[in-house]
């Protein structure tokens, strides 16, 4: 399934395109001689906007969590994936714990833990799934809306010194998270001996900042760019940072109002420069958290300025409680791809350095202008029917091929981003 594009993909976008296709064994050797320097983050999975004459990342998930939603012929792809992920972070690897979310409650969440214990399992770990709730005090099986079953155990620090963490009988070479940490890293995590946690502790929200990563991605995004001689905005969200902010108090609304209005002055010159006939607006966001909160549409400065008290509750807080005091200005950029008449944008997940599929989230219930990570969206999302590693030179830029390679393409320049900013933030 690809979705429908509201608008024809013509102009600078299709142009890009068809660089990409043109240029794919560059591109390839281009991405591998950054690989040689950097690591890749064990898994990530990013979140694009295709707007018919712009294609950009916009979020950037370091503890992805909808494995469930794949297509499950790539399962094979992503075994192998996870296979090179294993034996770069510890090659003897026998044992592995995963650590998931705690909103035990979320049966479809669940349903990627499971996925995700899968295809571990089949790269040759014993996989035992870890709980951080307190309740959780012995083995508790969980049955799944597909069949499955997920069994929680409680997790314990091991050894004389409880340095290492894991299970009675089970000492795990590595800690898999596929728990964000937006509320702060647990005692238990803290000071483990020669175990590999991943990813680490400071990819956690309570210390990664949105502003961080998109900075990496603006230096990533400009030097491919100069390589296949392309302007850098087709593939960059503009972005602005304010960092002293109270919604409650209305304290920092200046701030926020002087970026919003600097951001959206730089996206009308871009707009004239390519004729694009839309109206900009940006996206202000909690710089750190995710679960689509603490997000609103501006299309204008003064619309921060004026916040009722629903909004100011909404933008106050994320995850877990966790209040907001800075936030990110990103550039905002439609979605012109559409399932059944919702709003629709392209997910894609990587394993390693390897892209292993993705799907759309789809929401019915928001516009093309406005965060689809939100009440209305569909869990049922529709799984790529085609991989991201395969263009086809015979069709056009835009078949199916080609826009899921362009889309792999991104991606992975998303995913280098997040591998400088894990190496720039990490604690002496």
């Amino acid at each position: 399934m690809v979705p429908h594009l509201t608008t024809a993909l013509t102009g600078p976008l299709l142009a890009l395109e068809k660089r990409f296709l043109d240029n794919d064994t560059s591109i390839e050797q281009w991405l591998r001689g950054w690989w040689q320097e950097h690591t890749p983050p064990f898994y990530c999975s990013v979140d694009l906007r295709n707007a018919g004459f712009k294609l950009a990342p916009v979020d950037t998930n370091l503890f992805p969590g909808g494995f469930n939603n794949l297509n499950p012929a790539f399962l094979p792809l992503c075994v192998q994936a996870a296979m090179t992920a294993v034996e770069r972070v510890c090659p003897e690897a026998k044992n592995l714990l995963l650590i998931p979310e705690n909103h035990t409650r979320n049966r479809f969440y669940l349903q990627n833990v499971a996925r995700l214990a899968t295809i571990l399992h089949y790269t040759g770990l014993n996989v035992r799934v870890g709980s951080l709730l307190p309740e959780i005090t012995a083995p508790t099986r969980l049955e799944l809306p597909d069949g499955q079953s997920l069994t929680l155990e409680p997790v314990k620090r091991l050894g004389p010194e409880g340095r290492r963490l894991g299970m009675d009988g089970f000492d795990p070479c590595a800690v898999l998270l596929n728990n964000d940490l937006s509320a702060g890293v647990p005692d238990v995590l803290k000071d483990l001996h020669e175990q590999f946690l991943i990813p680490p502790l400071h990819a956690g929200w309570h210390t990664r900042r949105k502003s961080a990563h998109f900075a990496a991605y603006k230096e990533v995004a400009n030097a491919f760019a100069a390589h296949l001689d392309v302007d850098p905005w087709l593939i960059n969200p503009e972005f602005g940072v304010c960092g002293k902010i109270n919604f409650h108090e209305r304290t920092g609304e200046e701030c926020l109002a002087a970026n919003v209005d600097t951001l959206l002055t730089r996206i009308r010159a871009k707009y004239k420069e390519y004729g694009i006939d839309e109206k900009p607006f940006v996206i202000v966001k909690a710089d750190a958290g995710t679960y689509g909160m603490g997000i609103m549409t501006v299309y204008d400065a003064s619309e921060v300025k004026s916040l009722n008290r629903k909004q100011r509750n909404k933008m106050s807080v994320i995850k877990e409680g966790v209040p907001v005091h800075e936030v990110m200005i990103q550039e905002g950029v439609p979605t012109f791809e559409t399932v059944d008449e919702g709003s629709a944008e392209p997910v894609v997940y990587m394993i390693d350095r390897y892209v292993v599929g993705g799907f759309y989230r789809v929401n019915t219930a928001r516009g093309r202008d406005e965060n689809l990570n939100a009440p209305g969206m569909e869990f049922k999302p529709l799984a790529f029917e085609t991989g991201c590693l395969l263009p086809d030179a015979c069709q056009a830029p835009d078949a199916p091929p080609n826009r899921f390679y362009a889309y792999g393409v991104v991606a992975r320049l998303a995913l280098l981003a997040a591998a400088l900013e894990l190496e720039r933030t990490a604690p002496p």
